[in-house]
């Protein structure tokens, strides 16, 4: 089963198995990460060091093209006009990836679009197509009209509206959960997730539930730790170099769960490679960067703007309970400010509810705490 869920200024896309959360979206129409979107693009500067060139989008924004993508070395001349496709989104500071290795289809497609200048030629195929692509047998649900329309020519029968709402109660719960850095084991450990340039760190920590000396105990926390860890692995879209910590167990008792860290990696569309336990004891991670991580979409803490869409997610729930009723979002300012900087979503807000949302900057109130409450 797919789920989307669609609110003003925001997309969330859930994969479930046999009711378990497989993988998971956060998309902003908006700021779109751009992975498999088509460009005409210039060759702007060449650095033989990097082995690549640097190209200028339809879009304005900065893209590399490395050598080995490129149809051939003579291609990469400051000026030219290549077709290509974005294989990376941008994350961690650096601008997207590009290939000008394409299909048949998609160099036709760039052969025949108009214009001569950098253009963006066809958008990527965004999360629920994805989603759909890797369950060819799974029912779309939606809670929007529009979204329905948009994925019903590409996607047929299988999406299906359903206006009480995509996400239930415990969807919402897991979406929370992964806006957050720590996720609660069973028994009373924990998993941290501990992002930074370099690497990403996933440290577990028993808690009580270990008991301390009880190795058996210890290694039955690991063993859900490792499961647990893969899965947030996907969910959260890690990827470079990850380190995970297991609690309390000798090094040489931690090689045990070599085999089951692989068998739940292997669940993972990009297949990441476990390299191996340091001689520290850490298990090292490798996963291929595609998207851009969840924590970068969302931030940590925690973004204005993603206070600021949640609180527009509950004011079009609160208007669709009160028709006709015009609303004010209470916000502290720089959540308030993230709002205006996206008219699109606010724009979404009043074609719903019918009347335009006030916004009401108030420093008294906390980011997270913000109100939703009739117009003055």
């Amino acid at each position: 089963m797919i789920r989307v869920a669609v609110s003003p200024g925001e997309r969330r896309v859930a994969l479930l198995r046999d009711g378990i959360l497989h993988l998971a979206a956060v998309e902003r129409p908006s700021r779109p990460d751009a992975v498999g979107a088509l460009h005409r693009a210039r060759v702007t500067a060449v650095s033989r060091p990097m082995s690549g060139a640097f190209l200028l989008l339809g879009d304005g924004a900065t893209a590399f093209l490395p050598e080995s993508e490129a149809p051939d070395r003579r291609a990469l001349q400051e000026g030219a006009m290549l077709a290509v496709r974005l294989t990376r989104a941008a994350q961690g500071g650096k601008g997207p990836r590009a290939s000008a290795r394409l299909s048949a289809e998609e160099a036709a497609f760039a052969a025949a679009a108009a214009g001569a200048g950098p253009a963006l030629l066809r958008r990527g195929p965004g999360a629920a197509l994805r989603f759909a692509a890797l369950a060819p047998d799974a029912a779309v649900v939606t809670d929007s009209a529009a979204e329905a329309a948009r994925l019903k020519p590409l996607l047929g029968d299988r999406v299906r509206l359903d206006r009480a709402g995509a996400f239930d109660d415990a969807l919402e719960a897991e979406f929370d959960l992964l806006a957050g850095p720590e996720v609660p084991l069973p028994g009373g450990g924990r998993l941290t997730i501990h992002p930074t340039p370099a690497l990403t760190a996933l440290d577990v920590d028993a808690g009580a539930h270990a008991g301390g000396a009880d190795a058996e105990a210890q290694l039955r926390l690991n063993r859900l730790a490792v499961a647990e860890a893969a899965r947030q692995i996907r969910l959260r879209e890690l990827a470079g170099a990850i380190l995970l910590d297991l609690a309390g167990l000798a090094v040489k008792r931690r090689e045990v769960l070599s085999a089951p860290l692989a068998a739940a990696l292997e669940a993972d569309p990009l297949r990441p490679r476990l390299l191996g336990l340091t001689r520290l004891g850490l298990f090292e991670i490798q996963r291929q960067r595609v998207h851009p991580p969840l924590h970068e979409v969302l931030g940590q803490p925690l973004s204005p703007l993603t206070h600021g869409l949640a609180a527009l997610r509950h004011a079009s729930r609160e208007a669709a309970s009160m028709p006709g009723r015009a609303l004010a979002l209470r916000a502290a300012p720089p959540v308030v400010a993230a709002l205006q900087s996206v008219p699109e979503a606010l724009a979404e807000y009043t074609e719903g509810a019918g009347r335009a949302l006030r916004l009401l900057p108030d420093p008294a109130v906390p980011p997270g705490r913000e109100v939703v409450e009739p117009a003055p």
